[in-house]
């Protein structure tokens, strides 16, 4: 019983610190995703459309236009 105790604790701590991790980002992602779309409106797009958006960024190993193009297909994609 203590073990499931514990590990409960030990979930509710992550996930709570995941949630605000993702507040404090919140410019960051912005920053990053407007770089590639200065005329995007973000304020529509969930937690996991937004973390899907920066992902791409980070993976895409092309040129700025193929990221452009990229973020900018995800973003007509989720509106």
């Amino acid at each position: 019983m203590k073990t499931l105790a514990i590990s409960a604790a030990i979930a509710l701590t992550a996930l709570t610190g995941a949630a605000s991790a993702m507040t404090t980002t919140d410019t960051y992602a912005e920053r990053q995703i407007q770089a590639f779309a200065p005329d995007a409106d973000l304020s529509a797009l969930s937690n996991g459309e937004v973390l899907h958006i920066l992902k791409e960024i980070r993976s895409n190993d092309g040129t700025t236009g193929e990221t452009t193009a990229a973020v900018r297909s995800l973003l007509n994609a989720f509106q």
